[in-house]
């Protein structure tokens, strides 16, 4: 006589076989189909388009320019490359710092405000250094200016809120005399980008101006006219280049790439003579400590340390 459990032990017992069963397989394919997801997680990523936001540090009408750089970092890096461009600093930042962008090639001074969210990645080469400069320009017909602080009750062209040397480092000049822009001069107004703030002062819709001494030089070989219609009164000390940084969108293998990319572009025929159109001699890697010297101004003006 064949004799069974009562139906609440079968229960029971199917109930634990069913369990066992449960976890035998959760135990064994899990782990595969994580890996499986990682997977296809990590080809997806290859796969998508490497954004590369760049704010108005370079200068104008290169579109014809960065296609070639498009295609020469694609053609490198396996993958499509797209160039992100604004009309600000800010907008550049913003895209930044919510991962919308993968790399950034951004002033030192938005750098070193938010260091903790972005990853230097290299740092170009100027004249061999990873080094670059702030003009003091004025009309070429004003032959008097010295110093920013002869230009009391003059009207002032920045280049950007967020630039070291189109705004940070001439208002620490003013602060350090016991003034400000606002109160130094009689009008200010932003041009958001160093190209018009030379275009700017050129014209003599400002008296003086603030821009980054790389695109007034670079300029200078391309459209001599331009700056010739200007006067450099004075050079800042020297800052470390504007970098180009990694967003929380990269991921370190693709940081390495760019970066591999970047570092070997002096080695390449293509990549010398690209290089040569941007005035840069290579890129380097370079450490935070470099851009040191302007987290030092910008404490000391968000601070009014004076």
């Amino acid at each position: 006589m064949t004799m069974f459990p009562p139906g609440n032990m079968r229960i029971g017992w199917g109930y634990a076989l069913v369990t066992n069963r449960a976890r035998w397989f959760i135990g064994l394919f899990l782990p595969v189909v994580f890996c499986m997801l990682a997977g296809m997680q990590s080809v997806a990523t290859a796969d998508r388009t490497l954004r590369i936001g760049l704010t108005p540090v370079m200068l104008e009408d290169q579109v014809r320019f960065l296609d070639r750089w498009r295609g020469y970092l694609e053609k490198r890096l396996g993958r499509e490359v797209e160039f992100v461009r604004r009309n600000s600093y800010g907008e550049i930042i913003e895209l930044a710092l919510r991962g919308r962008v993968d790399f950034a090639w951004l002033c030192g001074f938005p750098y070193v405000q938010h260091r903790d969210a972005l990853n230097l990645v290299v740092a170009p080469l100027y004249d061999g250094e990873p080094l670059y400069q702030s003009y003091l320009i004025v009309p070429v017909s004003d032959d008097t200016t010295r110093h920013l602080l002869d230009l009391r009750g003059a009207i002032f062209a920045y280049a950007d809120p967020n630039s070291n040397s189109g705004w940070l480092y001439p208002e620490h000049v003013l602060r350090q005399a016991g003034s400000s822009g606002e109160r130094h001069f009689q009008r200010t107004f932003y041009t958001w980008g160093h190209q018009r703030v030379i275009e700017a002062v050129a014209a003599g819709l400002a008296e003086g101006g603030a821009v980054d001494g790389y695109v007034w030089e670079t300029l200078s070989r391309i459209e001599p006219n331009l700056t010739a219609r200007t006067r450099v009164v004075s050079r800042s000390d020297h800052f470390g280049f504007p970098p180009i940084v990694a967003t929380s969108a990269a991921d370190e293998a693709t940081s390495e790439a760019f970066r591999e990319v970047l570092l070997g572009m002096v080695e390449d025929p293509m990549g010398r003579e690209l290089l040569d159109e941007l005035n840069l001699d290579g890129f380097a890697h370079v450490e935070s400590s470099l851009y040191e010297s302007i987290g030092v101004l910008s404490r000391e003006v968000a601070e009014g340390r004076y």
